[in-house]
């Protein structure tokens, strides 16, 4: 299957900054990447490239077919920013009535759009009266015009409030199942750990991971933990079993690393008499990012 959007060994300098040094990476149709790094890392030197708006000093990237910025690529294009600005005298349906008719879309599809944003009942209000979270919603309703086939988000639930966020990334698997390519950029990791295909991790302008959430956590290779709670006055017993583990209240906590997670298993099941209940703790999408990120000196 052909990607949506392809770069390979993407090079952008400023001055003497290397924002990206040798950057590839891929995202195909219906997929759900997360493009995730620290302030600084190149995430958003990277998008800039991605919508045409500067040019880097080597490498070659595509995007839908084109290259960045050309007509074609803009009109199969959306680009949601983390902090979207509207003019406050306009209603909702005003300002994405603008914006369809700027790419040359029917304005009378604006209220279906604010609506699949949960807007349709303040779609008559001016956006200056709108909260944060409400303005967000607009930026991600005037994204969705035109049926985007790469959709480029810069901290998409910024604002957002836990049922927003919930319904946006339902909204977004809808879009992927339809055939769009989303790339998306979050501090939120709980949020993108499980509802996203693939993670990209940069730091320092280099790309130093890239996978699934399975896969970060087999190349991390960082411990399973466990939390065995005890039956009563077995704690000492289970002690013994597992003399390295920290005795808690009610149990006790025990690391082990991903190759031992099956036969440690077996001791406890060996123990089940015991143990009240067994709780395995795989590393986190943070623990990993951490992980990466200090490899590479950051």
């Amino acid at each position: 299957m052909t990607s949506t959007l392809t770069i390979s060994h993407l090079t952008k300098r400023f001055g003497g900054v290397h924002a990206l040094s040798d950057v590839s990476l891929s995202v195909a149709p219906g997929e759900r990447v997360a493009l995730l790094g620290h302030n600084g890392a190149g995430k958003s030197t990277m998008m800039k490239i991605m919508l045409g708006l500067i040019a880097p000093d080597s490498g070659d990237i595509t995007v839908c077919g084109a290259a960045p910025g050309d007509a074609e690529a803009r009109m199969k294009v959306a680009y949601l920013p983390e902090n979207v600005a509207f003019h406050p005298a306009l209603t909702g349906l005003e300002q994405v009535s603008f914006y369809m008719r700027l790419r040359n879309v029917d304005p009378r599809g604006a209220h279906d759009l604010l609506a699949r944003v949960g807007l349709a009942d303040a779609a008559t209000r001016r956006i200056g009266t709108f909260s944060k979270g409400m303005r967000q919603r607009v930026g991600l309703a005037q994204a969705l015009i035109g049926h985007p086939r790469l959709l480029v988000l810069d901290e998409p639930t910024s604002g957002l409030d836990p049922v927003s966020r919930r319904d946006f990334y339902e909204l977004l698997d809808g879009l992927a199942a339809d055939g769009a390519a989303i790339l998306l950029s979050s501090h939120a990791l709980t949020e993108v750990e499980a509802r996203t295909d693939r993670l990209l991790i940069l730091s320092g302008g280099r790309m130093v991971a890239e996978g699934s959430l399975h896969e970060l956590r087999s190349k991390a290779a960082l411990p399973v933990s466990l939390h065995i709670s005890a039956m009563n006055g077995h704690v000492s017993e289970l002690m013994g079993a597992f003399p390295n583990a920290i005795r808690t209240d009610a149990g006790l906590n025990l690391t082990c690393t991903q190759d031992d997670k099956l036969a440690t298993l077996a001791r406890i099941s060996d123990l089940r008499g015991m143990v009240a209940d067994l709780e395995v703790i795989p590393p986190s999408l943070e623990d990993i990012y951490s992980h990466f990120s200090r490899r590479d000196g950051q």
